[in-house]
């Protein structure tokens, strides 16, 4: 059914419904908005069921239904309001029905923000804590002590300050950290969806930043805060310890490519630096080996996506010795592993150029050089060449193809 047919079921019910949240504040910063979440008031769950006795209740604490609108299945929720008895984002009683009202149901929002409603059809904005001017002012702030009842609302708050450029208030600084003893009993699939966020940011910094300003990146992604203090030698790094250089090399990717697993693989390429001991400082030795430790140590905490693990694992290892290279077998054995890898070349560039600030001559071409390479089966070989000695024909002449490329001028 067409929008208007929904909105004019619902009105004829006695009812009003009201779009919400993200799409309303994307509709007020000018930008794309997306997925319409609507909200019903003045309903009850009875006769709004007689009014679509198709649509599908997905809702298990409190009633959402999938309504097929615009062509699209979109979400409809009834107006709520919760009050917390438990622990974590499952410890509240929610109380939904006709009598619950507008604001209140804005209320118990995370941010102003998203505490914005467009009534249907007329288009009225409603506003009542002060989202249209946060909006303007580019602030991230809590509607209300609601915000720390969910603590997994402290990451979206500072996903939200990366996503959209905007500056946390003092106020969502304080609630963000009353979140820290209850998130770190969080379930992590939680927090790496925000993360999976965060990534897709323009400035991933911003998110990890703001979590460190309010004391709770130890909880959430201890990995990262060992790097904090990790020292380096500064005419190497002269942004900082090992926590400000990560913060730059995955920015640095991040405004190279959209490519998520490239950004992962630029936010851990550091990560042994963690385990540095301080006698050792500002060197680092032995980091790569460290590092494929502490990705595996993320991964049991966490579960990362397998292939994020496996890109990783290969972009630790490889991030000091791939700048190095020079004997043509060893870079060719390189290129071919980073073809294998599940990370797009250009997402390998992109990590060992935040890294190192260059590439030498065979990485800004491997795209090309590996196309090449991968030209050269064992088909090829001679018919009197059997088992490892196709191996051994096939390598040497991935080698001469290297040896006798022609790389351009710069």
């Amino acid at each position: 059914m067409k929008e208007i047919e929904f909105v004019t079921t619902v009105r004829a019910a006695g009812a009003r419904v009201f779009i919400v949240g993200g799409w309303v504040r994307d509709f007020l910063r000018q930008v794309p908005a997306h997925d319409k979440d609507y909200m019903v008031a003045g309903i009850d769950e009875e006769i709004f069921q007689q009014c679509f006795p198709h649509a599908l209740r997905v809702g298990k604490a409190f009633p959402v239904y999938l309504v097929e609108i615009d062509g699209q299945h979109a979400e409809v929720a009834f107006a709520r309001k919760e009050e917390k008895q438990g622990e974590g984002y499952r410890g509240f009683a929610v109380e939904y029905g006709k009598d619950v009202t507008l604001e209140e149901d804005l209320y118990r929002r995370d941010t102003t923000i998203n505490s914005l409603a467009m009534e249907l059809p007329g288009g009225e904005i409603f506003d009542f804590y002060g989202g249209r001017q946060d909006i303007v002012q580019g602030i991230i702030r809590p509607v209300s002590h609601h915000f720390a009842e969910d603590p997994v609302r402290a990451l979206r708050a500072a996903r939200q300050a990366a996503e959209f450029g905007f500056t946390l208030s003092d106020e969502a600084k304080a609630a963000m950290a009353a979140c820290r003893e209850e998130l770190a009993k969080e379930p992590t699939e939680r927090l790496l969806q925000e993360l999976k966020r965060a990534l897709m940011t323009a400035k991933p910094s911003v998110f990890f930043r703001a979590l460190q300003d309010t004391n709770l990146l130890q909880v959430t992604f201890p990995e990262l805060a060992a790097l904090l203090g990790k020292t380096q030698p500064e005419a190497f790094h002269p942004e900082g310890d090992a926590f400000e250089h990560t913060m730059l090399v995955v920015d640095e990717v991040a405004a190279e490519t959209n490519d998520i697993m490239a950004r992962f693989c630029g936010l851990v390429h550091d990560l042994g630096k963690g385990l540095t001991p301080e006698e050792m400082l500002p060197h680092h030795y032995g980091h790569e080996e460290k590092g494929v430790d502490v990705l595996h140590s993320w991964n049991r905490r966490m579960t990362l996506p397998k292939r994020w693990v496996q890109a990783g694992k290969f972009v630790i290892g490889q991030h000091m010795r791939a700048a190095r290279l020079t004997k043509p077998g060893k870079i060719v054995e390189l290129l071919l592993k980073v073809a294998a890898v599940p990370l797009p070349v250009e997402g390998f560039q992109a990590i060992i150029r935040a890294d190192h600030h260059s590439l030498p001559p065979y990485l800004e071409e491997a795209p090309a050089i590996i196309h090449r390479l991968l030209q050269v089966d064992g088909h090829q070989a001679p018919n009197t060449l059997k088992g490892p000695e196709i191996g051994t024909w096939v390598r040497n002449q991935q080698i001469r193809i290297f040896r006798n490329y022609r790389f351009k001028e710069i």
